[in-house]
């Protein structure tokens, strides 16, 4: 049976990496136990594929260095470090079966043929691919080569796999299909993940902890939860669903509330971080914290009034955006359509509501419990 091998913890330590003087990562601290699934979250170009390939050993570090239990591995050629790669691309080798692409790093490590043979039957059962074991690549769907390069990575009973954005090539229903599959590996194998992405998604189903970055800073680390429920600045929770994101000036502060005008009105909402009279800062407010006020509801918080510009149906409920007076589009979901050029009303309680400093850098990085494993302060 098929189970990776084990470590207590994987610390990164000013960790950073840069190309002709400019810094693609810097000052990355983290620390990772044994059997967490990390996400690293942010958009092209933050620094994610970079921190991976320096953990992975394909990049070498600037300045920073890794421990695996007390014990550094970032002085280690990639092929010494045990650890399993899942590439974007996938990276099969056209010219072999399924099970040869599986086997190939196995009899790289000269094991005996017979123990080959039993670990690639195990890990092909895994992925669920066994009626495919003698195709080649090219006669796999995506979702299978995908399958075949997660299990070429598992069978090496690897301390840490390393997933380069690996669904991105996937369709919709394969993405979620592959997802569960994920997560299902590495529980049952017990793995330790660490894993690239651009999709707030796929990272909030996946990961224990979530690491964002931005220009190649780590802006927050925490629990899903943790990030989707406090994100420490607008543009983590840009990140994390709050689609609405408006520029506003601050009116007043009182007792952790601040009034703002957006446009031609006022909000009050919950401060996070510190914001004065006076100063510029950006109101988050989720599509879900929004809605619309029918005939005859009292509005208990924030209103606003706009007209109704696009509605999409996406099943059980729809996506509405609301253009305010000044231009501002403001996204919502509704239990039912509102007609298209209608003037509506919208609320939202002020505690629904995050108004940030201007400034995206957060004062606090690290939030969250994690799961079972101390958290790390991240210095920005």
């Amino acid at each position: 049976m098929i189970t990776a091998d084990r470590f207590e913890s994987l610390e990164l330590r000013n960790v950073g990496r840069s190309f002709g003087g400019q810094d693609a990562l810097s000052g990355l601290d983290l620390t990772v136990r044994a059997g967490e699934f990390i996400a690293l979250l942010g958009p092209s170009g933050c620094g994610k594929s970079t921190a991976l390939n320096c953990l992975a050993g394909l990049l070498p570090l600037t300045h920073g260095e890794i421990l695996m239990d007390g014990r550094r591995v970032d002085t280690l050629p990639s092929e010494k470090r045990g650890f399993g790669m899942v590439f974007q691309s996938y990276a099969l080798f056209p010219h072999l079966t399924v099970e040869r692409n599986v086997a190939f790093g196995l009899q790289m490590r000269r094991l005996p043929r017979a123990e080959v043979a039993q670990r690639v039957r195990e890990a092909i059962a895994l992925v669920k691919l066994e009626e495919h074991a003698k195709k080649l690549p090219g006669q796999l769907s995506g979702g299978q080569q995908q399958r075949v390069a997660i299990a070429r990575a598992v069978v090496l009973r690897p301390s840490l796999v390393l997933m380069d954005e690996p669904l991105s090539n996937l369709d919709a229903k394969l993405r979620l299909d592959m997802r569960t599959e994920i997560r299902r590996l590495h529980q049952s194998l017990g793995l330790t993940t660490v894993y690239v992405t651009h999709d707030q998604e796929e990272a909030l189903s996946l990961a224990d902890r979530l690491v964002v970055l931005r220009d190649g800073r780590v802006q927050q680390v925490g629990t899903p939860d943790a990030l989707y429920e406090a994100p420490a600045s607008w543009y983590v929770a840009d990140f994390m669903g709050y689609r609405n994101i408006l520029p506003a000036e601050v009116v007043s502060v009182t007792a952790g509330e601040a009034t703002v005008a957006v446009g031609g009105v006022r909000l009050t909402g919950r401060v996070v971080g510190t914001v004065a009279a006076g100063d510029r800062a950006r109101v988050a407010v989720r599509p879900d914290d929004l809605s619309v006020v029918e005939a005859g509801d009292v509005v208990d918080g924030n209103s606003l009034t706009g007209t109704v510009s696009v509605v999409e149906y996406h099943g059980r409920e729809l996506a509405v955006s609301v253009q305010a007076p000044d231009g501002t589009l403001l996204h919502l979901r509704a239990p039912k359509a509102p007609a298209v050029g209608a003037t509506v009303t919208l609320t939202a309680r002020a505690q629904r509501v995050l108004v940030f400093p201007e400034s995206p850098e957060p004062a606090l990085a690290t939030t969250g419990a994690g799961t079972g494993a101390s958290e790390q302060a991240v210095a920005i």
